[in-house]
C-alpha cells in the first residue's frame, strides 16, 4: 500500500505541467460515519467524528480541470451494542485523498465543482479490545476508500465541500477470543463528509 501511494504521488507530481497553478490551504470538517457490519453479533451504530490537515490544489491549463490532495488526521467512531451492553470503537488514521475535480463559475468570484478519486488511509491509533464480552476489535493498518462529491469556492479562498467516502475493503475485524462462532465478523467505516477549506 505504501509503495503504491509513493508511486501515485510521484506520478501526480511529474504529470503537473510547468504552468499549472498551485495553491496551499488548510481543511477540516465532520465525519458522519455509517458502519456496515458483516457476520457479527450485535449492532454497530455510527457516530460523528472529524478530520483536519493541510491541502494542496493544482489547477491545470485545461479549462475547469484540476487535482487536489490532502493529508489529514481523521477520526471515526462507532458504538457497539451486544445484548444491551455498549462500547465505543474508534478509528484514528492519516487519510490522503487525491481527487480529480471539474469546475465552472464566474472567474475568481464563484466556482462550483464536482470531484472524485481514491483515498489512502494509515492507522495511527491503537486497536480496541472489548474484553467484557470476550471479543476483540482489530483495525487494519492500512485501508483504501473512494470519494465522490460536490463543492463551492468563493472569492478564490473559501471552499465548502460535501461528499461520500466509502470503504473499498474492511476497516477492521471483530473476533471472539473464546472462539464463539457468532462473534466473528468485519466492519466498514463509510461516511458522509462536510468540510471547509481556506486557500492561502
Amino acid at each position: 500500500m505504501k509503495k503504491t501511494l509513493v508511486v501515485m504521488l510521484m506520478a501526480v507530481a511529474f504529470a503537473m505541467p510547468s504552468n499549472a497553478q498551485i495553491k496551499l490551504g488548510l481543511t477540516g470538517g465532520l465525519n458522519l460515519t455509517n458502519v456496515n457490519v458483516k457476520d457479527a453479533a450485535g449492532t454497530v451504530k455510527g457516530r460523528t467524528g472529524f478530520f483536519i490537515g493541510p491541502t494542496v490544489k493544482f489547477t491545470l491549463p485545461i479549462v475547469g480541470l484540476g487535482i487536489d490532495a490532502s493529508a489529514v488526521y481523521d477520526q471515526r467512531e462507532g458504538k457497539v451494542d451486544v445484548g444491551g451492553n455498549e462500547q465505543t470503537i474508534k478509528s484514528q488514521s492519516i487519510q490522503i485523498p487525491i481527487n480529480v475535480r471539474y469546475g465552472m463559475g464566474l472567474g475568481d468570484l464563484l466556482e462550483v465543482f464536482a470531484f472524485a478519486g481514491p483515498q489512502f488511509g494509515f492507522n495511527v491509533g491503537s486497536n480496541k479490545k472489548i474484553e467484557e464480552w470476550d471479543t476483540e476489535w482489530t483495525l487494519k493498518s492500512a485501508n483504501l476508500s473512494a470519494n465522490l462529491g460536490i463543492g463551492l469556492t468563493v472569492l478564490s479562498h473559501l471552499q465548502a465541500k460535501f461528499n461520500y467516502n466509502w470503504a473499498l475493503g474492511k476497516t477492521g475485524e471483530i473476533k471472539s477470543i473464546s472462539g464463539a462462532r457468532d462473534a466473528v465478523g468485519s466492519a466498514k467505516f463509510n461516511c458522509w463528509q462536510i468540510s471547509l477549506a481556506y486557500w492561502f
